[in-house]
């Protein structure tokens, strides 16, 4: 028998390699021993969390533009003449006070305009007043000569009446005649003058009319000739010196009112209409023009685009009609008064001409809203701690992301639990054990309120 195995392992070396590892498999699950049951309590895993809930809400509105001033002189010559004064910090870039004098041509020209205009209307008064006290006397004497005319017309019925009762000679009736006709004639005469007074008189307050107006014109152009600052400025562009000529429509220089400044934030047409939109309290799609809006209520902190160390408090005064051509932003105007010493910060700051700043807004939400941080949803979905300390995955709606915070629109309700850690594995229904974080939720609910708090 011995013999025939060993035959048969040479002349079948395949079948008996097989038969080998079945006879070991068997050995092994027949040794294998039985699983050891573990009897430990399920680990709880420890999460931080806090609780949901409807919070005062700051809706804010972030865009950027570049500094302006408020109101911008340009000094052009009104008149001709040449500089005769210039003051003496009249250069780019120096500021001066209100009311100091900043350029002055020379103004004899003019000054002798203006006495050529009294003298013309001096004279034009004074004939006004013999056209006055001659037209008075003649009315007087056309009144005596009328009496005397109705006594002579009188007096010729009484002789015409003498004459035709034969009482009196027909050279006396003809001669009181001639007197009568006379008189008439005289009236009249009068009469025609005081008509001609009349027109005299109109004549002269017409051309008295126009020296006034010539003489507002050259003392109009005498005051063209000095330039005083309107308001406290800084000195542009300075285009002329002491003792040149300078002729009409020609410019001298340009000033920067420094009272205040304006800044057209371009801000994107969503955000805006976001903003808008809790500035009333109707239903319906509102306008981001600023008509029947009251801007009053938006809050503007602008601060320069690099940096936030330093900011300022604005007023929004206008919202344009329509959207910037190019970016398709709404334009919003924000004034900054005192720019030159109204920066929140420790160090001096100021807005200088074209700046670029960053603007934000703010209003108050009309509703208070489901806000949390944008790091507690995960890709559309938040963890939650249920009543049995169990983890909870769903899905919400994000309406808007703000300052790290993101406002649920659905998905969530106030009093549940989300846990704000990023857990690298997150299975529905694993254990937890809840930490309650308190200055998170104080935190959030200033995050909330915006940088004003």
């Amino acid at each position: 028998m011995r013999s025939y195995l060993m035959n048969f392992v040479r002349k079948s070396p395949v079948i008996t390699g097989i038969a080998l590892g079945l006879m070991l498999i068997i050995i092994f699950v027949v040794s294998q021993q039985s699983p050891v049951r573990n009897d430990e309590e399920e680990k709880a895993i420890e999460v931080t969390v806090f609780k949901s809930g409807l919070l005062p809400f700051r809706v804010e509105a972030r865009g950027y533009g570049v500094v302006q001033p408020s109101e911008t002189w340009q000094a052009f010559a009104s008149v001709a003449g040449k500089v005769v004064r210039k003051h003496h910090n009249l250069e780019s870039g120096a500021t001066i006070s209100e009311g100091e004098l900043l350029l002055a041509l020379d103004p004899s020209r003019y000054e002798l305009a203006v006495a050529e205009a009294k003298s013309s209307i001096n004279n034009l008064e004074e004939e006004l007043l013999k056209l006055n006290v001659e037209q008075k006397h003649t009315e007087r004497l056309y009144e005596l000569e009328k009496e005397r005319l109705k006594l002579s017309e009188n007096e010729l019925n009484r002789m015409q009446e003498l004459f035709r009762s034969g009482a009196v000679a027909q050279s006396k009736f003809e001669e009181q005649q001639r007197v009568t006709i006379s008189q008439r004639q005289t009236v009249e005469k009068l009469d025609n003058t005081l008509v001609l007074f009349k027109n005299n008189r109109n004549q002269v307050l017409s051309q008295l009319e126009r020296g006034y107006i010539h003489l507002a014109q050259a003392e109009e152009d005498l005051k063209d000739t000095r330039f005083i600052a309107p308001y406290d400025l800084q000195i542009g562009d300075v285009a002329i010196e002491l003792h040149q000529f300078v002729k009409t429509g020609q410019l001298l220089f340009k000033a920067d009112d420094l009272e205040a400044v304006e800044i057209e934030a371009r801000i994107p047409y969503s955000v805006m209409q976001r903003l808008i939109a809790n500035l009333t309290t109707r239903r319906e799609p509102v306008s981001t023009s600023s008509e029947n809006l009251d801007l009053s209520k938006v809050i503007a902190e602008i601060t320069h685009a690099e940096t936030d160390e330093a900011y300022w408090k604005g007023n929004v005064i206008r919202v344009a009609n329509g959207l910037d051509a190019l970016t398709r932003t709404a334009r919003v105007t924000v004034r900054v008064d005192n720019p030159q010493h109204g920066a929140h910060s420790h160090a001096h700051q100021e807005l200088i001409k074209n700046m670029y700043t960053k603007v934000v807004l703010s209003v108050p939400s009309i509703v208070p809203l489901m806000a949390i941080p944008v790091s507690s949803v995960h890709q559309g979905e938040i963890w939650l701690v249920n009543d049995d300390n169990r983890l909870m995955r769903r899905k919400v709606k994000v309406e808007f992301e703000q300052n790290g915070l993101a406002v649920i629109a659905s998905g969530l309700e106030p009093g549940e639990l989300i846990i704000t850690d990023d857990l690298p594995l997150a299975i529905n229904g694993m254990l937890l054990d809840p930490y309650h974080d308190e200055k998170l939720q104080h935190k959030i609910e200033v995050m909330a309120l915006g940088e004003q708090q």
